[in-house]
């Protein structure tokens, strides 16, 4: 890996959690919330979402420990569920907003790889590659079905009032078992491996031909 695709990679990663919150932030003010917008939190200004732990230290620690993907999320927008007209309905679109943002950019980089031939699919093909994986993989990792990140709060709203409730009190703690999850996988449950079969799978649907080895 050279210097140029490390960093060139490290910007679209920063992008992809930016765009994958401001959708976050879209879709509120759209279902009646506008307090990410009021937070200055709907701009592509990276200060305004760059969080030390998930954004930087959690993404070089995969890469340092040669980990097959690398996962990160930027500052949450803040949200006023109390502005939105359906409250757990529209949480859960809001939540879908961001795995959906990364699937929709994996796509986009995919297509434009899609476009390339002769000596710029050389030169651009492995980082486009790299992108959509990453992509993915951010937008399956967003998914996984536990609060506070989007899949629990996708399953909140689809499930009855009181089961909800019960999955939402894990909120506060549920980002430290999905990491111990991640980083310390064990022979009965491997969140890694999970993670790798849907990535590959949808990999090879999308940029078919491009080997993830």
């Amino acid at each position: 890996m050279t210097i140029a695709f490390a960093v060139i990679s490290f910007i679209i990663f920063i992008y992809s959690i930016i765009l994958h919150e401001i959708a976050h932030g879209w879709i509120a003010e759209r279902l009646g919330d506008p307090t990410a917008r009021i937070s200055g939190r709907l701009t592509l200004n990276p200060f305004s979402h760059i969080d030390p732990l998930m954004s930087i230290f959690l993404p070089l620690f995969l890469v340092l420990s040669h980990s097959p993907f690398i996962i990160g999320a930027a500052k949450p927008v803040p949200i006023d569920p109390y502005n939105l007209r359906k409250p757990e309905k529209d949480m859960g679109l809001i939540g879908l907003a961001g795995p959906a943002t990364n699937l929709l950019l994996a796509l986009l980089f995919a297509g434009l790889a899609h476009l390339l031939s002769g000596n710029a699919a050389l030169v651009f093909l492995p980082l486009l590659a790299n992108a959509t994986l990453l992509n993915i993989v951010l937008a399956i990792f967003n998914l996984i079905p536990i609060p506070p990140l989007d899949g629990g709060r996708v399953l909140v709203a689809l499930l009855p009032h009181r089961f909800g409730e019960a999955l939402m009190s894990l909120e506060n703690f549920g980002i430290f078992i999905v990491l111990f999850l991640f980083l310390f996988p064990n022979p009965l449950f491997s969140l890694q491996g999970i993670i790798f079969r849907l990535t590959s799978l949808i990999f090879s649907l999308i940029f078919p031909g491009f080997s993830l080895t």
